[in-house]
């Protein structure tokens, strides 16, 4: 029976004809006198559109996968891509991949000059006998310039004309090829086709494919998985083999098989055999972006995340985040991070341990490299998620969800909503500097009473008379005369609000932020930027703040007064291998390497270790703490009111690490003091772990000027008690 659209449509079967011996006419021209070009040949055939039509093919970098790597350049976190394309050299491409793709889409690739005039010919006669389209004719070298085509459109319409039915793309194709094959070989063309064909699945390009469906290089492919993958290529939705039912895709492998065998590619036993194999896939999805990390290693998108937020906020990749993020999924980029996996798990495990994914309270932990700025680790008891759909009932409103054990919160870095916790007596780490800064001895003395009333105007439960009256948590063991050291030790919150107004709030303030601690909540911000002089609650770590950026504020006292800014990366280089010149990071010094030595002797006191001038008598982490790392540590402690977070921070030279256990749902639900040892113990056992194997470093001596004392060191004290 007759095609109903050629019953219908005479006049156009009658214009398709025309067309069709013009067009046939016009390439054989083309092809025969590739010289000489067509004008007269096209004028005598009543055609001068393929003459005029572009012969030089702008070829645009195909879009690349940017890979995401661990600091040892090797291991790999995750990738980045919209299309998964990774280009190969014609080298890693087998023999039986190249005779596979010709066997299945252009038999006589090695025979024509981009457009196979046979080829076109069959196909006209066969789409006019069927009334619509049924055989392309396209060549691989048309195929590879439809591809181009498509990628370099740089509108809806472009992409559409580049795949359109009609006989203007065909010509415009063909014009291209024969163009490009004066230019290219056949060599050079098979590779770039095999680059950028698509296999289906996201599968772009020979390797891509090969990883998808078989987890192998395109190199160790065999007969059958090549002509798999070769068979894709015509439509790979329809021989799809993921699918449940493998046939269309066994079917029209085979069907490759036996073109291989007509073409003399391989034995006719060969294929045989290679038929008779199942068709039997080893899948392996491509990580895309920080929520596609390893599963083993879910802990490791919160790093990853905060490499990105640090991407994109770099102009130089883009003038819009959407930019940067564009050229993230296309650039074909290798980015070296800081990440040391060895530190990170360590870090990890000791987090874990201690408190369960499923649990409400998060133990968020950053480890820093002093000197340098390197994050080497950022661990937490959560899962980076997107699939909230089985966590625990949020403890801040009834009938919703909480972050635990999924989330993709920057618990650890801050960003969006996470503005951080109160980290408590940790922050009397920066009066105490501002106040060495200021020319205050470490022998600075103070009767400290149990209670203070400070100029500071307050309202509320820590109110004397209008104002702030802040207490000690155990009288007995930290009133009296106290000076940095034993201050610091005991973490006398008397003394260090005395210290505090002595050398006025303000320097307090701007000492924190000379150290990085940035102020995320907004009333944080407004004091610090308008009320820092009032500020007296300050020294007792009221204010927000993050793991990341209070590790990294210890990492300086670590690093005698060096600064450097939190750095995720390493390196970037593009996909040429050539290295990009980014700014990672830098350093700046902010204090004087004797203050902080000065701060760091004083930081050995809570801990458990004595300084150089042995005025250590008693600190507030728990009993054998600082023998337990194994090599000069220094810290301290904090707690907020009733316990809401707790927090350590501690250093060696080689390592500055802090944790802080909160609910990030309800800051101010309380964790309770079982968390302050669970803290104390993951940074300490965290460090002293990392540390294994390394050189014992001292820290440096503080100047006998500064200490204020060069004396006998202090008599031993009874066991102290706990308060922090």
């Amino acid at each position: 029976m007759a095609h109903p659209d050629r019953d219908r449509h005479p006049l156009i079967n009658l214009a398709y004809l025309v067309l069709a011996s013009v067009l046939a006419g016009v390439v054989c021209a083309a092809v025969a006198f590739p010289a000489v070009g067509t004008t007269g040949y096209a004028a005598k055939v009543g055609s001068d559109s393929f003459e005029d039509l572009p012969t030089k093919l702008t070829i645009p970098p195909s879009p690349q996968n940017s890979y995401l790597y661990a600091a040892d350049g090797r291991t790999v976190i995750t990738s980045f891509y919209e299309e998964n394309r990774r280009d190969v050299t014609l080298d890693e491409i087998p023999t039986v991949m190249r005779h596979a793709i010709v066997a299945a889409e252009d038999n006589r690739f090695y025979e024509h000059k981009g457009v196979d005039v046979r080829g076109v010919l069959r196909s006209l006669v066969a789409n006019n006998t069927a009334g619509d389209v049924q055989q392309g004719a396209s060549t691989l070298t048309m195929q590879y310039v439809r591809n181009v085509l498509v990628e370099s459109a740089a509108t809806p319409s472009e992409r559409l004309a580049a795949t359109a039915q009609t006989a203007d793309r065909k010509m415009r194709e063909m014009r291209y090829a024969l163009a490009l094959e004066q230019k290219m070989g056949k060599d050079e063309i098979l590779r770039r086709y095999l680059n950028i064909a698509a296999f289906g699945n996201q599968a772009y390009g020979v390797y891509a494919a090969s990883e998808r469906y078989f987890s192998v290089p395109p190199r160790k492919l065999t007969l059958a998985q090549a002509a798999l993958l070769a068979g894709l290529v015509k439509e790979p939705s329809a021989y799809d083999p993921t699918r449940s039912d493998p046939r269309p895709a066994t079917d029209r492998r085979n069907y490759v098989l036996d073109r291989m065998v007509a073409l003399h590619y391989v034995s006719a036993a060969d294929a045989a055999a290679a038929k008779k194999q199942e068709v039997r896939l080893h899948p392996t999805t491509v990580p895309n972006g920080c929520v596609d990390v390893p599963a083993r290693h879910r802990d490791w998108g919160f790093f990853c995340d905060y490499f990105l937020t640090w991407w994109l906020g770099q102009k130089q990749f883009g003038t819009s985040s959407a930019e940067r993020m564009n050229l993230l999924n296309r650039g074909g980029y290798k980015v070296v991070t800081t990440l040391s996996p060895k530190v990170q798990a360590i870090a990890q495990h000791e987090v874990t341990s201690r408190v369960s994914t499923h649990n409400p309270y998060a133990i968020n932990m950053a480890v820093v490299q002093p000197g340098t700025g390197k994050v080497l680790a950022m661990a937490t008891n959560r899962n980076y998620s997107l699939d909230t759909s089985h966590n625990g009932p949020s403890t801040l409103h009834h009938g919703q969800r909480g972050n635990y054990p999924n989330t993709t919160n920057p618990l650890i870095s801050g960003g969006g909503d996470i503005v951080g916790y109160q980290a408590g007596s940790t922050f009397k780490m920066f009066t105490m500097l501002a106040a060495l800064q200021d020319g205050k001895k470490l022998a600075t003395n103070f009767h400290a009473p149990a209670r203070f009333k400070t100029r500071y105007p307050v309202s509320g439960a820590a109110s004397c008379g209008g104002y702030w009256c802040p207490r000690n948590a155990n009288p007995s063991w930290m009133d009296g005369n106290r000076t940095m050291w034993d201050g610091f030790g005991r973490s006398v919150n008397t003394y260090f609000a005395w210290l505090e107004q002595t050398i006025g709030a303000e320097k307090v303030v701007r000492m924190a932020e000379r150290l990085g601690i940035r102020f995320r909540a907004q009333n944080d911000a407004d004091l610090a930027r308008y009320g820092a002089h009032q500020w007296g609650a300050f020294t007792l770590g009221v204010a927000a703040t993050t793991p990341l950026d209070l590790a990294n504020a210890y990492a300086t006292v670590a690093a005698e007064g060096k600064y450097c800014t939190p750095r995720s990366v390493l390196s970037v280089s593009d996909r040429y291998g050539k290295a990009v010149p980014v700014r990672t990071g830098s350093c700046r010094r902010v204090i004087s390497a004797d203050v902080a030595r000065a701060a760091t002797d004083a930081a050995r006191c809570p801990v458990g270790q004595q300084g150089y001038y042995r005025k250590c008598n008693g600190g507030t982490a728990p009993n054998g703490f600082g023998s337990a790392v194994g090599r000069p540590f220094a810290g301290k402690t904090g707690t907020t009111d009733n316990t809401a977070t707790a927090t350590f921070a501690g250093f060696t030279p080689d390592y500055a690490a802090a944790a802080i256990a909160a609910d990030p749902d309800t800051p101010q639900h309380l964790v309770g003091d079982a968390y302050a040892d669970k803290v104390d113990w993951a940074v300490g056992n965290t460090i002293r772990r990392a540390s294994s194997g390394m050189r014992v470093r001292n820290f440096g001596r503080p100047s006998a000027k500064i200490a204020g004392h060069t004396g006998s060191p202090h008599k031993k004290h009874k066991p102290h008690r706990r308060h922090r």
